[in-house]
């Protein structure tokens, strides 16, 4: 059974959640509101789901949630951040202005963060700065769960690729997707509700195809998707998000120390880019012309479209939780 939550709501449990575990007010309330939004776009694998996992790194010490982040400013178009422990929200927050400041001026913006914990979905990070004008990527390394191609022991983290494109008058597209060949979190998921994977989707210990999530969890990794070019793909994160703001390689993450920990502080790049300075005709009415072609071509639904419609029931009507989540919520909720 589910029991429907609005969304001011669901974030006020959330919040008190993680004040309740040491955060302070604002972490705490960029948290809730990431969280409660995944939940409200139908992203469940980054929603309440989450919720166990950040809060064993937060009671373990692995994390700081009161953290305050370090802005360096490093070049014309360049800045960097030290997350300094914290989640990775607090830094993508202060950064956000004085970043799109920078893609104004120059035409582009690059920002490189270390040692800050990403938990999360990367779509919520860059969605807003579609919705400002900019074309958006984000690349970011995770914990060690992907075996390279050809390997034969996990190396790389399921390593999520973000891009997001303004459109005029409509919702941005948005796609946000690991070089992995399933998100470490829909494993989880899959395990909890006793699914097994897709053939293709990992190995177990012992380096031999498994679609059983527990296998894939428990000793053995997940596959790059499509072989070699989702490996390429994941080493690129890992270069990117680690190597490009100093921050530590998935398979350099240990928190072994620290039972109950589920947040990698690996590196997270975010480039933004004016779309106005490259193109000499109107960029929105190009793009328009793309997305035409490919529903003429016979794709119905774009990258972002299923998570827009969610959106917009939820707000319409709530959002759909599990009643036990909800009992749990509202336990945590209460200290």
């Amino acid at each position: 059974m589910t029991t429907r939550i609005s969304f001011d709501d669901l974030i006020a449990l959330l919040k008190a959640i993680f004040l309740n575990h040491g955060c302070s007010e604002h972490v705490a309330q960029l948290l809730a509101l990431n969280m409660a939004g995944a939940e409200r776009d139908g992203a469940h694998s980054h929603g309440i789901f989450r919720i166990k996992g950040n809060l064993g790194s937060l009671d373990s010490g692995w994390l700081d949630g009161k953290a305050v982040p370090a802005i360096e400013d490093v070049g014309p178009a360049f800045m960097r951040a030290d997350g300094r422990n914290g989640f990775s929200l607090p830094v993508l927050d202060l950064a956000a202005a004085p970043l799109m400041e920078k893609a104004r001026a120059n035409g582009i913006a690059i920002l490189a963060v270390r040692k800050a914990h990403h938990f999360s979905a990367v779509w919520p990070d860059i969605e807003p700065f579609a919705r400002e004008g900019f074309l958006a990527l984000a690349m970011v390394n995770s914990m060690a769960s992907v075996v390279p191609h050809g390997g034969h022991r996990k190396l790389y983290g399921t390593n999520p690729l973000g891009f997001a494109v303004p459109r005029a008058g409509t919702d941005p597209l948005v796609f946000d997707q690991a070089s992995s060949a399933m998100a470490n979190g829909d494993v989880q998921i899959a395990r909890r509700e006793g699914r097994q994977l897709p053939p293709g989707t990992g190995i177990d210990s012992d380096g031999n195809p498994t679609t059983d999530p527990n296998a894939v969890l428990e000793g053995g990794a997940l596959l790059p998707f499509g072989g070699h070019k989702g490996s390429s793909i994941a080493m690129m994160m890992e270069i990117m998000g680690a190597a490009l703001a100093g921050s530590d390689y998935s398979f350099e993450i240990d928190w072994s120390k620290h039972p109950g920990a589920a947040t990698p502080h690996g590196g997270q790049t975010y480039i933004l880019i004016d779309p106005q300075r490259g193109a000499v005709n109107s960029f929105a009415d190009r793009i328009e012309v793309l997305i035409e072609a490919i529903h003429d071509a016979g794709q119905t639904r774009l990258p972002s479209d299923r998570r827009y419609a969610n959106r917009r029931e939820s707000m319409a009507n709530g959002i759909p939780v599990d009643d036990t989540a909800l009992e749990e919520i509202r336990r945590l909720a209460g200290g």
